[in-house]
């Protein structure tokens, strides 16, 4: 619709001098029919104009001539409604789309601009749970989007690779862990959480292990040899479990640096902020305190010189700056932290460090499934791995009952299973909680990946068994309420790419593919396209298809989601 939005500002600028970057703000998209397809709010020109915005719509509406662009322009209230040249719009729509395939949608907004989006961040020596599944597939559209609109794009994975848990894996493995098993076991990351809930169970038991367990994270920041070695095996393990779980979920990163990697610079950063003035000792703990800014303070260093996540969330802060001068950088991590990044970019502020309102916490609901919230300390954790297992086994069955003469089944299970599992968390709105219900997520006819996933299959089963056609299409002739729908829906697609980084909701795009889908859905079944007999509407209908299938990959693709052909 940005081409029609900017005529839009062309008339209002040429008419009232109103500046275009003010009236782009200002330009609805009426939800009811008859409001017109795009609607320009005149109350903005009230005190100027000095009349009431009804007077202003209907006086301006007079001196407008409709440019071929538009069928009619009008007013109703204080609005002014345009009505788009359907023909024109199927015709503009289709061949920019057909011009632009993979890159539709795509534009040079970010154009110089560096964003870093910190993502995912699991803790070693624990499998990849569901809970971290919200965290990675929102960080991972949120960065494809970015990309998508021209902005330089820094994926982090912080890596939770430090603190007192690992005194307190090490504690259990020195205890009961037996090295032979770890090494042939097939799943070692699984093994070494199991000695990590038996450090739990045995230290309600037994409360001195838990000081053991800070002594031993206290040696492993001196350098204990012996205590680094079995950390670097612990992390190397862990990381080759999670790159490949991060291959199945086709999410990548451009750094893993983790908490660990900020050990060397942390002395320098409390130097630093102790030069500014912000510090002081607290019960002999090294504190910024807050109190005047309503919040807790924070802790920088415990008594016994051992240093937090916080400390170490400062540290990255400065070096990702100093590193790459990045204009935003979100933090995709649980609403649960907003006090904490809230205490850290408020540190950063009375530092001084001018970045600090560059800095975003991009919070996100719990991920629960119908037992309750999930612990890993309690040993309760729900397993990413286990979850994928189930879902491409249920989509086998459901394939096997639908489709059983299917070719590549396993690559088309293993599509729909993973596009199934990514969409039910990004169709909702980041901030709510999730429920999983495999019914709902892998339902076909519901608001699913499969649902929008199988549209796409059936473009390409259309286009695969459309003869050839070279006669030119009427633009004219596709005229119903079906394909104009559908194009106008289509023609959104830009704008709805630059809405979902407004406020960073990948939801926007996921809610607008289950849309087109049935858009699509509606004209397919009104609207005859290889059995249509006038070979121009055929064709036509045959290119405004073709673009729905675009549309959806195009879609898909922001959201981290495969488009089978075949389904």
């Amino acid at each position: 619709m940005e081409k029609y939005k900017n005529i839009i500002c062309e008339i209002l600028e040429q008419k009232v001098g109103l500046p275009k970057e003010e009236t782009l703000s200002l330009i609805e998209q009426p939800d009811k029919k008859g409001y017109g397809d795009l609607a320009f709010p005149t109350f903005v020109l009230a005190k100027t104009l000095k009349k009431a915005p009804p007077i202003i719509a209907s006086e301006l509406v007079k001196t407008i001539e409709t440019p071929q662009e538009f069928s009619k322009i009008e007013s109703v209230g204080p609005y002014i409604n345009f009505y788009i040249n359907s023909e024109k719009l199927m015709e503009h729509t289709i061949s920019e789309i057909k011009e632009k395939g993979d890159l539709y949608g795509s534009s040079d907004l970010g154009e110089g601009k560096t964003v870093i989006i910190d993502f995912s961040s699991p803790n070693i020596a624990k499998p990849f749970g569901i809970g971290h599944l919200r965290t990675t597939v929102i960080g991972n559209s949120l960065y494809k989007i970015h990309k998508f609109l021209g902005y330089n794009v820094v994926g982090i994975n912080h890596i939770g690779d430090w603190g007192t848990q690992f005194g307190k894996v090490i504690v259990a493995f020195d205890k009961w862990g037996d090295s032979n098993r770890l090494k042939n076991e097939k799943e070692p990351v699984k093994y070494l959480y199991e000695l990590y809930v038996k450090f739990h169970e045995e230290a309600e038991k037994d409360p001195s292990l838990d000081d053991e367990a800070r002594a031993t994270f206290k040696d492993l920041e001196n350098g204990d040899e012996d205590k680094m070695a079995k950390w670097a095996m612990f992390k190397e393990i862990s990381l080759n479990e999670l790159k490949r779980i991060y291959k199945i979920l086709g999410v990548e990163f451009d750094s893993y640096n983790g908490e660990q990697f900020y050990n060397d610079l942390i002395p320098e950063t409390i130097e630093t902020l102790i030069s500014k003035g912000i510090t002081e000792i607290s019960e002999g703990a090294l504190i910024v305190n807050l109190e005047k800014f309503d919040m807790p303070p924070v802790l920088l260093r415990k008594k016994d010189g051992a240093t937090l996540y916080a400390t170490r969330d400062v540290c990255a802060a400065i070096y990702r700056y100093e590193q790459y001068k990045f204009d935003k950088m979100l933090y995709v991590v649980g609403a649960e932290q907003s006090l904490h990044f809230k205490q850290i970019f408020k540190t950063l502020a009375i530092a001084g460090f001018e970045y600090s309102d560059k800095c975003e916490h991009v919070p996100f609901g719990l991920f629960r499934f119908q037992e309750g919230k999930m612990s890993t300390r309690k040993g309760n954790l729900i397993f990413l791995d286990d979850v994928i297992k189930n879902a491409i086994d249920l989509t086998k069955e459901i394939i096997e009952q639908k489709n059983p003469n299917l070719a590549n089944k396993e690559d088309v299970s293993r599509q729909v299973a993973i596009g199934a599992i990514i969409f039910g968390d990004l169709t909702n709105d980041r901030i709510k909680n999730v429920i999983f219900d495999w019914e709902k997520i892998l339902d076909f006819n519901g608001e699913t990946a499969p649902y929008v996933q199988y549209s796409h299959a059936r473009i390409s089963s259309i286009i695969r068994k459309s003869e050839a056609n070279e006669v030119s299409p009427d633009y004219s002739l596709l005229n119903t309420e079906y394909e104009e729908a559908l194009a106008k829906k289509l023609a959104q697609f830009p704008d709805i790419v630059k809405e979902s980084i407004d406020g960073y909701r990948p939801s926007v795009i996921a809610r607008y593919l289950i849309t087109v889908s049935r858009e699509f859905n509606r004209f397919y079944h009104n609207c005859p396209i290889n059995k249509e007999e006038n070979e121009s509407i055929s064709k036509g209908r045959l290119l405004l298809s073709q673009a729905t299938a675009q549309i959806i990959k195009n879609g898909l693709r922001l959201l981290g989601i495969d488009a089978p052909e075949e389904m």
